[in-house]
């Protein structure tokens, strides 16, 4: 038997990436294309009193000038529907778009949008959340009219998604504890920064549109782009070229309905690309600030018996997706540690900011930093070391989290060690060094997928699937599960893959999901041509098809490889009348059970399903007059189950370490009065490759069965760096309230 699982797996895509060959929708050209471009509110927050754009549409080459009232007037959002196509008759964040341009040439549409007369009323922006949950003037003030397609939402004033978690007997568990620690953390808002910024390209033919964008949810957006003009779902095509990065921050729908609005008034093809400072500033979609207070209760020996949290999460001005991220990080609260007694309350807030949402493991590094961070404190007041802690509180094997799911052999204290062991945690440090450990847990979301194999006459492969690919190479792992299932190697496959008209409904590059779900999904439909072909090849070779095996590109009988007959050769044989064509779903696993009856606004992730765990461990060296942090190696032990390309999976590592580094120590977006003031790649600072630090990583775990394919589980690595924990040789501080950034 061919085996190509588990094996190291060059990605098909690499070499037209790294050589610049790789067709990107910036470089898209349409005959008779426009070129477009928007207009953004200056104001945090302001009336808008007039909108003339009369002198644009008469400049020499502008084709079309659309705003609001050319837009369809009902309001649409992913949990609330709180939004309009463009500003109307209120901006609420600096950079809303309030007017769109199609015109002959960047120069022609850059001039249009000065010609368009806006006059506003400035108002006072409300930026703090506190402030907003306490009654501050209301960022919506006719919420209440918004409609939402979640019952359990639970919505008052400028606070959309008001959620709690409670078990056990909080205030009993406190009233034993031997001590008792609160603390409170900020972090900031951070971007998505993807080196391709957003772009889009939209087409009318007829009464259908087709959107070629840069869109991690390609079937999603198709599905609010229809909701948004009005039209089915059949009449919105949704192409996605090749994907230069998302990290959550071209997840939903963003600019399609724009364009689409915008082509349909220019009777052309219009295009636009964000340029860098867009693409801070206009891009609805953020790492949300938020204010994370943790109270915990524990005994002497360390054993933690009681929490009590309280999350409140800037969304910015519209919900979008963010409240998925406010539940996750609801879950983090607890993260992979064994407590019987939790109670957190959380807050979607709207603010006159940047909308926040699908970015960067949304909710979770954000309440992982804090709740570690936390947790070293409370091993230095008891006299621990921040392992030892971290060993009696893990959770094993039947313990239950905090909504109730069982653990069944769960592998966080596996990691810890592991990483112990694998970092040198213990080895001398020299001066102004220091060590800090971190340890995470995450989901593996369920979610149906679907997808095509066929086989082709000269023996390749295709795989069609509704996939997405947004960097992570998670696609990638395709073409080695349907090898795996048909005795081919992973060069034999081809994958078209991110166009709504050709591939099956799937989520799209988000959710840590693909790989485990359409994987799922192509290993169905290659199992079902395994079979069209053993019954081919017993035909031909008249030996029963139980007593064959596809290995090398061939079926042939079981221990007798010199009556193999090619893969090619049935192929073509099958044109004769029975196509090699392969569907598959894959059977979606079920959700952990667990019990969230107690809660309150809870909208799905109120479980962690499948869980995965992590531990991190980070040797730094900090200067102690200026600060300047540098990382000097760094350790990631992940169990992700079974690994199916260890190329890609350690790339995730890699990938996800640089990104955390990034959030503990550099990035962040500073505002001043609601506006963006660092809103570029020199002041906004990005860890690149000459920053990593040498990264040691290691998996463990031999697989998940019934999760993904072969035991597959998420891999998810976007953990903020860990601090140097206080020393246990130290005096115990007096218990008090902390703020601390995250920069």
């Amino acid at each position: 038997m061919t085996t190509v699982v588990g094996e190291r797996v060059v990605r098909q895509d690499g070499r037209q990436k790294v050589t610049g060959a790789a067709y990107y929708t910036a470089d898209m050209t349409v005959t008779g294309m426009a070129h477009g471009a928007f207009l953004y509110a200056p104001h945090a927050r302001a009336r808008i009193l007039r909108l003339d754009v009369t002198a644009a549409r008469a400049l020499p080459g502008v084709y079309a000038v659309v705003t609001q009232v050319d837009a369809p007037p009902d309001r649409y959002g992913g949990f609330v529907k709180d939004r309009t196509v463009f500003a109307c008759e209120e901006v609420r964040f600096a950079g809303e778009v309030v007017a769109a341009v199609a015109a002959q040439t960047p120069d022609i549409a850059a001039l249009a949008l000065e010609h368009i007369d806006v006059e506003y009323e400035p108002l006072d922006p409300i930026v703090d959340v506190e402030q907003a949950l306490d009654g501050a003037d209301l960022v919506h003030p006719d919420w209440e009219q918004y409609a939402t397609g979640y019952p359990n939402i639970v919505r008052q004033g400028n606070d959309h998604g008001r959620m709690t978690t409670v078990r056990g007997d909080v205030a009993s568990a406190f009233a034993v504890a031997d001590l008792i620690v609160e603390e409170r953390y900020v972090s900031d808002m951070a971007h998505a920064v993807p080196i391709e910024p957003h772009a889009i390209v939209a087409q009318w033919n007829g009464d259908q549109v087709t959107v070629w964008s840069s869109s991690q949810v390609p079937f999603l957006a198709r599905a609010a782009t229809a909701q948004i003009l009005g039209i089915p779902e059949s009449r919105v095509r949704i192409v996605v070229p090749y994907l230069g990065g998302g990290f959550g921050g071209k997840c939903d729908v963003h600019f399609e309905p724009h364009l689409a609005i915008l082509a349909r008034a220019a009777r052309r093809p219009v295009r636009l690309v964000f340029s860098r400072r867009e693409e801070f500033t206009a891009v609805d979609k953020t790492h949300g600030p938020m204010q994370i207070d943790i109270k915990t209760g524990v005994m002497r020996d360390g054993t933690i018996v009681a929490r009590e949290g309280r999350l409140v999460i800037d969304a910015g001005a519209y919900a979008a997706d963010g409240p998925y991220a406010t539940e996750i990080g609801m879950m983090m609260f607890a993260n992979g540690y064994r407590i019987e007694n939790i109670s957190i309350e959380a807050h979607s807030v709207y603010t006159n900011r940047t909308p926040s949402g699908s970015v960067r493991a949304p909710g979770g590094p954000q309440v992982c930093w804090a709740v570690e961070q936390h947790t070293d404190v409370l091993a230095a007041r008891l006299g621990l070391d921040p392992v030892e802690f971290r060993r009696r509180n893990l959770v094993a094997d039947g313990d239950v989290g905090p909504t109730g799911q069982v653990f069944e052999a769960p592998l966080a204290l596996t990691c810890l060690e592991r990483a112990i062991e694998e970092s040198g945690y213990a080895d001398a440090l020299g001066p102004g060094e220091g060590v800090g450990v971190a340890c995470a847990w995450w989901y593996t979301l369920p979610l149906a997928s679907g997808a095509f194999v066929r086989i082709n006459a000269d023996g390749s492969g295709t795989i069609i699937t509704g996939a997405q690919e947004n960097g992570s190479g998670a696609v990638m792992a395709l073409p080695m599960l349907a090898a795996e299932a048909l005795g081919m190697s992973a060069e034999d496959f081809s994958i078209i893959y991110q166009d709504t008209e050709t591939g099956p409904w799937d989520l799209g590059s988000a959710g840590s999901q693909t790989t485990c779900n359409n994987g799922r999904a192509v290993t169905e439909a290659a199992l079902e041509v395994r079979e069209q072909l053993l019954d081919l090849a017993s035909d031909v070779l008249e030996i029963d098809a139980a007593d064959l095996e596809l290995s090398g590109g061939h079926v042939r009988p079981v221990g007798d490889p010199s009556r193999a007959v090619a893969i090619a050769t049935l192929a073509q044989t099958a044109q004769g009348g029975r196509l090699l064509l392969g569907k598959g779903s894959g059977d979606v696993p079920a959700w952990t059970a667990h019990d969230a009856s107690g809660c309150v606004g809870r909208l799905g992730y109120s479980v962690f399903p499948h869980p995965t765990f992590s531990c991190h461990v980070a040797k730094v060296r900090v200067d102690a007059e200026t600060g300047v942090t540098q990382v000097l190696d760094y350790t990631a032990v992940h169990d992700v189950g079974h690994v199916l390309n260890p190329i890609g999976a350690e790339g995730q590592v890699d990938g996800g370490v640089v990104h955390g580094i990034g959030l503990a120590l550099s990035e962040g977006t500073l505002h001043r009065e609601g506006r963006q003031v660092n809103p570029n790649l020199l002041d906004y600072k990005l860890r690149t490759a000459a920053d990593a630090p040498p990264i040691r990583i290691a998996f463990v775990g031999d697989g998940a069965p019934g999760v993904g394919p072969h035991g597959a589980k998420s891999l998810v690595s976007n953990r903020s760096l860990p601090r140097r924990p206080p020393s246990p040789t130290r005096s115990p501080r007096p218990l008090a309230r902390v703020s601390m950034r995250c920069r």
